[in-house]
């Protein structure tokens, strides 16, 4: 048969199906697609959608729109790995039925054209359903003894065109040439706040390192806060070869424990615990307690070897030697990890390599971990995530990979395209109102969006930010309420809530750097913001708004100190608005000027927002007045209550 219709453009597509893109249990999942064929007939189309593995296609309908784009959706209820695509065909019994209406108002409509509509009835009577067929056969009986005019009103009744609908064969029907797959991932995939801590500076003696144990009495604190996943550095033994001292020095002193990401000793590799905190039964024990207190555990995947790592002995294959035999320590120019051997990918024994590596992250799912943070991804080649990831997510879809990969954007995006969950961000480095908008916009918008998902973390341990540097609580408060309210995946690195700030000089390296050593916290401190975090976590919460991202939309303010987006659920039942200070240092205020259809009112209307940082209420309209002191408090979140 010569094929008539013509389907592409299809939103998402995943690449033409090379990529899976991603959703969420739950989600809507809108489809769309350039549907047409030659001629003026018309067409009908269908949404097709299933679960991987299952045998047949679930249908919704789809509906024409404007210069032959279609719609159509579905909403994955499973966290499982689903694919969908597109059908259409001729729709014979529509387009005669237009044609003939056409004809007969006309006063064109010929004798055969209504033996033409009535031969349509007989074909599809006999694959009608059963209750069809009798309400087909009556109409077929009515029209024989009827002219065109009384005929179009038999051929027009409702009943009968949904009947001709389900009856209808799809003679020429066209699918898609592609089958886009759907990564149907749980809520945290998206929506989570994240703390970052050392299990060795847990403890409650300076200089000692902390356990396990003592890391359990710290999660009630952490839960109060608000987080989500808390997010353990590398809790593996630590080699004793070029160990790094305080500061990165290349020599350590006795006592000092080593950076955690120099992986492997004479106690183990990348299965192993540090003797020095704990046992696996304890880390079972921190795992367990944390999942009561509704928390979830991620843990470091970094693929790297200290010298003394048993995989240096038992693979030496593995890494790369110099030509006197000596294997090269890692670099990434200016810096030099001595302590460090990365893995040659390049192996000949790259089987057993990636089997080696896929069996450490099943042993850690085995001991309870659903969440890895993987340490420069970007570094190993990316179709071995893809592999990888796919091997894990086949069995356990409800694994979370996040990438830690401060890197090119085009590489970031290949990573998630790989398949990981969630990816490190140049949020960090973004300040100013315009890099905020333009950096937000791209990643809010497809393609970006099917498939990278941002999580917004606000310091790490390698990157303490110039802004924080020099602004105090000020600036930590701006920049958590930014983190948190723009991206539904943000987090922390420990000490953050005290607020420090001390940099090595002229670098965003934390002074006396907790990568090499052990950290004693006096967590009441005075000047910390301990309570700010848990109101914005608290809020996050309770506003569904504030668990989306593609919702986002920047709004105009005549102050470019003042930053104001808005975010809606679908439905407009929960509406924030957000206005953040820039400027650490000094107050501002503005004019911000609000669409009635951001919040939901017609033009002119006034309604009532509630700040739900300090619980003042105010009456706004299309132009409002902001003033925002940092020294007070540097943003607004508002939540719309009531319409005027």
């Amino acid at each position: 048969m010569v094929g008539h219709i013509i389907i592409e453009k299809v939103t998402p597509d995943g690449e033409c199906g090379r990529y899976p893109v991603k959703r969420v249990v739950g989600d809507v999942c809108i489809v769309e697609a350039d549907i047409f064929r030659d001629g003026h007939q018309l067409l009908k189309a269908v949404l097709l959608w299933r679960r991987e593995g299952a045998e047949s296609f679930n249908e919704a309908p789809m509906q024409a729109l404007v210069n032959d784009r279609w719609r159509g959706q579905f909403t994955p209820v499973d966290n499982v790995l689903h694919i969908f695509t597109i059908e259409a065909w001729t729709d014979r019994f529509g387009s005669w039925l237009s044609d003939f209406t056409k004809k007969t108002k006309a006063g064109k409509a010929l004798k055969g054209d209504l033996l033409e509509g009535i031969e349509l009835l007989r074909e599809s009577h006999d694959s009608a359903q059963p209750g069809d067929r009798d309400l087909i056969a009556r109409a077929i009986v009515e029209l024989a003894s009827l002219n065109a005019a009384a005929a179009l009103a038999i051929f027009a009744r409702p009943e009968l065109v949904q009947a001709m609908d389900r009856a209808d064969s799809r003679r020429d029907k066209t699918r898609y040439d592609s089958a886009v797959r759907v990564i149907v991932d749980r809520e945290r995939a998206r929506f989570g706040a994240w703390y970052e801590m050392f299990v060795r500076s847990q403890g409650s003696q300076p200089g000692q390192p902390g356990t396990f144990a003592q890391a359990e009495q710290r999660l009630p604190a952490i839960r109060d806060m608000g987080f989500d996943v808390v997010y353990l550095a590398p809790i593996h033994p630590i080699g004793e070869t070029n160990r790094k001292g305080a500061g990165n020095s290349l020599r350590s002193k006795d006592g000092d424990p080593g950076s955690p990401w120099a992986i492997g000793n004479g106690h183990g590799g990348h299965t192993a615990i540090d003797p020095a905190l704990g046992t696996i039964g304890d880390f079972e024990r921190f795992v367990a307690a944390a999942n009561r207190l509704g928390m979830e555990i991620a843990l470091d995947f970094a693929i790297q070897c200290s010298p003394d790592h048993p995989w240096v002995k038992q693979h030496p294959q593995w890494f790369q030697h110099r030509p006197d035999g000596s294997i090269k320590y890692a670099e990434n120019p200016p810096k030099e990890y001595q302590d460090i051997y990365p893995i040659d990918f390049d192996t000949p024994d790259y089987e057993g390599l990636r089997l080696e590596l896929l069996s450490v992250i099943r042993y850690w799912i085995d001991h309870g971990v659903r969440i890895f943070r993987v340490d420069n991804p970007h570094t190993k080649p990316i179709a071995f995530w893809s592999w990888l990831i796919a091997e894990i997510q086949e069995a356990r879809p409800d694994i979370i990979f996040l990438a830690e990969a401060f890197t090119r954007p085009k590489v970031m995006m290949s990573l998630a395209k790989a398949g990981f969950t969630q990816s490190y961000s140049y949020f960090t480095w973004r300040n100013t109102k315009r890099e905020l908008t333009e950096y937000l916009s791209e990643l809010t918008q497809p393609s970006v969006s099917d498939f990278f998902r941002p999580n917004f973390f606000a310091n790490t341990p390698d990157i303490l930010s110039p802004i924080l540097q020099i602004a105090g609580p000020p600036a930590f408060k701006m920049r958590l309420v930014l983190a948190a309210t723009l991206s539904p995946s943000y987090g922390i690195y420990s000490g953050f809530e005290l607020c420090e700030n001390v940099a090595e000089p002229g670098t965003e390296e934390y002074h006396a750097s907790e990568k090499y050593e052990i950290k004693y916290r006096d967590w009441n401190r005075a000047g910390n913001i301990k309570e700010f975090v848990a109101l914005v976590n608290r809020i996050r919460n309770a506003n569904p708004a504030l668990r989306e991202f593609t919702n986002l939309r920047f709004l105009v303010t005549d102050s470019e100190d003042i930053i104001l987006y808005a975010k809606a659920t679908g439905n407009l039942d929960n509406i924030v608005l957000v206005a953040v200070n820039l400027d650490p240092f000094q107050s501002h205020y503005c004019t911000a000027f609000i669409p009635p259809e951001v919040v939901g009112v017609a033009p002119g209307q006034r309604y009532r927002v509630t700040d739900l940082l300090t619980g003042a209420v105010y009456e706004w309209g299309d132009r409002n007045y902001i003033r925002l002191d940092p020294a007070v408090e540097p943003a607004h979140i508002l939540r719309i209550d009531d319409r005027l």
